[in-house]
């Protein structure tokens, strides 16, 4: 690979972008990093996470293209659009199948699959116009590149791997070059780029010296504050800058559209008796509206003023003038025209998403007591209350840092990544992994409901025999070998079933909590040596992926699967 042209997409909950690279592999990049917003007036390195279809399913259009279209409709012409905002939650905390179904706001369902592999779609072609809109001379194709995209650490495996599918469904890559799409971590990613960012690329919140030390032994937690997860991950640099995951993923669902949601419940309670919902339902461009000035405001730590539409106040006439609504209010007054809300009250709608991150963050530095920094990123970051409250928290214990603009440090992070997928060298095993075996029976230590007979002996079936065990540490495309022989000296297939858990060590497969992954049978047709007969299991752990191999020793016969965590 002389050349290394990569696209590293950033789906979120909240907003999506793409960054790339198409400088040679010796070179130190930059990434270019997608500018969206130009047709409503902004500039920003992500655009809405919003895609809309029409009646029969057909794709219109996605991000902010997506959110004028729809809101520019009105009545059962917007009613009859199927649009989507902030889906990628839909995967948060949920057993993924194919055939998971998705709301749209008007209440229509759609296929999961198909929302996201029509998003994903949408960038990838979005990318490479860009692309070839400068590069003078050359066309490039999706082939020509390694894709990268990030999802969050917490997620179940099975949501990685309905991603992976939707970018498969998408035409990102094809059919026997799988490879080259590299699912990469977020906060991982965001780590990969802080750690090559100087001093100057951090934000300043009065601490001196504050860039990240580099040097092997540094342990530091990486805060991804996204629009729907926090997403924490726990690193050490290694000799030669590599990293290694110290604790498992964690995190939860208080990302900024908790504080989002907070603000919208306030402004509910202030209009209430079912003006607010009456506004909502009627007016929603101007809900949308006002809730995307909500997020600008929320990056500062100020009193903020909402400017009140006459609709709004048309509907609250119906009951009371508007200002009546805001008398005795706590936390806002009227303003000629306009909700004042006081920065006390803007500071609590934080509070649960806020004590939820520190909350995580105890957890670990409880059992971590060498770690020095913490890095927040993610768009969410970018909120200086946030900002306050965690250098608040952790004052004379951990240095915190936030990069300039940390909304891009995934994105560029991404890139450098899908360079060098082994820069992570090791992280912590999600799950303990497994397969069915038989042993020989031993009444001292097997159930009884578990024995059968055959001509070889008496067996105890079901046994969990434990391929790696949860948050034990594994290698970045490690393999291991496993010898497993027959229990019946003339059988001439062997089945083998694989298993996840998150119980370190189960006894067998039929316990609680233990969930089936796939399967495959071998054969084994050379039975002169009955129950010497070796099959070597050898299981590859990839980045989101886990890939067992098994070869009969006497026949050279082979087998592989790709483990599947969707749920049929």
């Amino acid at each position: 690979m002389g050349d290394s042209f990569i696209i590293a997409i950033d789906f979120g909950t909240a907003y999506s972008g793409y960054a790339f690279s198409i400088t040679s592999r010796g070179e130190e990049i930059d990434p270019y990093v997608k500018v969206w917003g130009e047709e409503v007036g902004l500039e920003t390195p992500k655009t809405p996470s919003c895609i809309l279809f029409d009646q029969q399913e057909d794709f219109i259009s996605f991000g902010y293209e997506a959110k004028e279209d729809y809101l520019s409709k009105k009545g059962q012409e917007a009613r009859d659009k199927l649009f989507f905002d902030c889906f990628k939650m839909a995967l948060y905390g949920k057993e993924i199948n194919r055939d998971l179904m998705i709301k749209a706001a008007n209440g229509k369902s759609m296929k999961a699959l198909k929302v996201f592999t029509e998003a994903l779609r949408f960038l990838k072609y979005d990318a490479l116009e860009t692309i070839n809109s400068t590069a003078r001379g050359k066309k490039f194709l999706p082939t020509d590149f390694t894709w990268v995209l990030t999802v969050p650490a917490i997620w179940d495996p099975s949501a990685k791997q309905f991603m992976r599918e939707a970018a498969t469904e998408a035409g990102i890559v094809t059919a026997g070059n799988e490879d080259k799409l590299v699912i990469a971590l977020e906060p991982e990613a965001a780590s990969v780029w802080c750690k090559k960012l100087p001093a100057e690329g951090f934000i300043t919140q009065n601490i001196s010296n504050n860039s990240l030390d580099k040097s092997p032994g540094t342990q530091y937690i990486v805060v991804d504050c996204g629009g729907g997860t926090i997403d924490i991950t726990v690193h050490e640099v290694l000799e030669g800058g590599t990293l290694k995951e110290l604790h498992k993923a964690s995190g939860n669902d208080l990302g900024g559209q908790n504080v989002d949601r907070k603000f919208k419940q306030f402004l509910r309670e202030i209009f209430c008796d079912g003006i607010w919902d009456k506004y909502e339902e009627n007016y929603p461009g101007e809900v949308q509206k006002i809730m995307y000035d909500f997020t600008l405001f929320k990056k500062g730590d100020k009193d903020i003023e909402i400017t009140c539409s006459l609709n709004l106040g048309r509907i609250a006439q119906a009951k009371k003038d508007i200002e009546q609504f805001l008398v005795g209010v706590d936390g806002a007054s009227w303003d000629e025209g306009s909700i004042r809300i006081s920065k006390e009250k803007l500071r609590s709608f934080f509070a649960e998403s806020l004590q939820g991150i520190i909350h995580s963050l105890n957890n670990i530095l409880k059992r971590h007591h060498r770690i020095e920094y913490i890095l927040l990123v993610g768009g969410y970051a970018d909120s200086q209350i946030l900002q306050r409250r965690i250098t608040e928290a952790y004052i004379g214990e951990c240095k915190v840092l936030c990069p300039f603009r940390p909304q891009e440090a995934i994105l560029k992070g991404a890139v450098e990544f899908g360079r060098n997928p082994a820069v992570v060298t090791t992280r912590k095993s999600a799950f303990t992994y497994g397969i069915a075996v038989a042993n020989r029976f031993d009444e001292s230590k097997h159930r009884a409901e578990k024995k059968y007979t055959n001509k070889d002996g008496e067996w105890c079936h079901d046994i969990f025999m434990s391929l790696v065990k949860i948050a034990e540490d594994v290698g970045w495309n490690q393999i291991k070998n496993f010898s497993l022989y027959p229990t019946n000296s003339d059988q001439t297939t062997r089945n083998y079933t694989f298993y996840c858990t998150r119980s370190k060590c189960p006894k067998y497969v039929d316990e609680e909590g233990i969930e089936k992954i796939g399967s495959f049978s071998i054969d084994s047709p050379n039975t002169a040596r009955g129950l010497d007969r070796e099959v070597i299991l050898n299981i590859k752990f990839g980045f989101t992926e886990m890939k067992a191999t098994a070869t009969d020793i006497d026949s050279g016969s082979t087998k592989s699967i790709k483990l599947d965590f969707m749920r049929r």
